[in-house]
């Protein structure tokens, strides 16, 4: 009797551990992740990756104000992420607050790794414009303001520059 019931026990213990390791998986690794409106609250108190001044010919003059001498763009990464193996991973949040002392520049930009062969083109990155809250913005019609062709498809097209760095200038 002492046999079967060690026998038993065993088994259900190697049961149990194979069954937490295949959870522990699918947990670890999302497979999509959809940005809402409490995606990027908080991001200021996000680590800092750096604020850049004025023009940045590698944005062109389009993008972020950059064609603004006295331009701030400062550029948040949630939880600090890194790329692994060459790639941000899927969750990867990012936002850019692009001012300049006189007040006639304030824009908050967000990037989301979004993954699930939403854009694989462009390596499943989503783009948006956001208020100051880190709210997703909409326009005057209730649009909301994201996607992969956001603005026309300036956001992707721009950061195809940095395609080499899975579509991000700064990191």
């Amino acid at each position: 009797m002492k046999k079967t019931t060690l026998l038993l026990a065993l088994m259900l213990s190697s049961w149990v551990a194979i069954l937490s390791q295949s959870c522990n998986k699918t947990k670890d690794t999302p497979q999509e992740f959809i940005a809402d409106n409490n995606s990027f609250k908080g991001f200021t108190g996000w680590p800092k990756q750096g604020s850049f001044n004025g023009p940045d010919p590698l944005l062109g003059a389009m993008a972020h104000a950059n064609n603004d001498a006295s331009v701030v763009r400062s550029v948040y990464f949630k939880n600090g992420q890194d790329r692994v193996n060459g790639k941000f991973p899927v969750g990867t949040l990012i936002v850019k607050h692009s001012t300049n002392p006189s007040g006639t520049v304030n824009e908050f930009t967000g990037m989301v790794k979004r993954g699930n062969n939403f854009d694989p083109t462009h390596n499943d990155w989503e783009y948006f414009m956001l208020t100051a809250d880190g709210s997703i913005m909409t326009d005057t019609g209730g649009m909301v303001l994201r996607g992969s062709g956001l603005m026309g498809g300036m956001c992707v097209s721009c950061h195809g520059g940095a395609s080499t760095k899975d579509y991000i200038f700064s990191k």
